[in-house]
């Protein structure tokens, strides 16, 4: 198990406190979607309050390049961060980061610095200019109208977009299992299996980020909308149950995809077993989630 693995469940087991060589810091995880494939990773990172903001360094502890989930921040600023919380447990919350620049990166970076010196070695072990990036975690407040109506705007997007990707993914299946050539297409020369292989992890990969997401997101629905904590609670329970699957099913395709039709057939048997429910659960939220929002239910 890897220092990240190892610091990550210590973090979630003890209301974001670790020992070792990160007892006493300010910790942080940070969840973003990878910069080429969308995959989630999370990280540990130190942080520094202002405010109602996070601030986050990427000196990746004096490293020459810049930390991934930097490179991830700049593809996607929404992330999903975990804090230690007064309840006495770590709560997801959804967040947008802004990269700040000039004096006001500047005066930020050296407070930290003052107050963490590590953080001025780590500076002068490199070239680059270590980036300071701030993270406005998500408020549904009254006075955000139409930040709310974006949300759900949004919300329905994501579930048009899954159910897009995932009939490519069913489309490639039955193509392959039909006994189509190896060749999706002769202009392309692309390779069938391997166009369904990616299409099937871009599909994982989307819906797990978006279960993320949307666990931070439902954090900030609970404290402005404490009458949606009973369904608030069943989607989470359901976001657990996908997330099973979806590891099953990586696992399948991390084995390589089965040339036999026969053998694609039972690959597609998975995959309707994955997402069996799939849309009741997107109904189900866009049921209780969109009202509070005040956003239109779609027809």
């Amino acid at each position: 198990m890897d220092l990240s693995k190892n610091v990550i469940e210590e973090f979630r087991a003890n209301n974001g406190q670790v020992g070792g060589m990160f007892e006493g810091a300010h910790l942080i995880l940070l969840t973003t979607a990878g910069a080429r494939t969308g995959k989630p990773h999370t990280t540990p990172a130190v942080y520094l309050r202002d405010g109602n903001r996070y601030l986050v360094f990427g000196s990746n502890a004096g490293g020459p390049k810049h930390p991934h989930w930097y490179h991830n921040l700049l593809a996607n600023p929404h992330l999903t961060v975990e804090l230690g919380t007064e309840e006495g447990a770590v709560k997801p919350f959804a967040a947008r980061a802004v990269v700040l620049e000039g004096e006001a990166r500047d005066r930020y970076w050296e407070l930290q610095c003052s107050r963490e010196p590590a953080f001025r070695a780590y500076a002068e072990q490199t070239e680059r200019t270590v980036p300071v990036i701030a993270l406005h975690l998500l408020d549904l407040g009254a006075n955000n109208q139409e930040r709310n109506h974006m949300i759900g705007r949004q919300l329905i997007q994501h579930h048009n977009d899954l159910r897009s990707e995932l009939h490519r993914v069913r489309a490639g299946i039955d193509r392959a299992s039909a006994g189509e050539s190896a060749q999706a297409d002769a202009g392309s020369g692309a390779d069938l299996v391997g166009q369904l292989r990616r299409h099937c992890l871009t599909f994982c990969y989307a819906l797990q980020t978006h279960h993320i997401r949307e666990n931070g997101t439902f954090t900030a629905f609970e404290r402005q909308f404490p009458h949606l904590l009973p369904a608030l609670t069943r989607l989470r329970q359901e976001h657990e149950v996908v997330e099973r699957a979806l590891e099953e099913f990586e696992a399948l395709l991390n084995g390589g995809l089965p040339a036999d039709p026969a053998d694609v057939k039972k690959l597609r048997a998975e995959l309707d077993r994955l997402v069996a429910g799939l849309e009741e659960h997107f109904a189900y939220e866009e049921q209780h989630l969109l009202p509070a929002l005040e956003v239109p239910l779609p027809s």
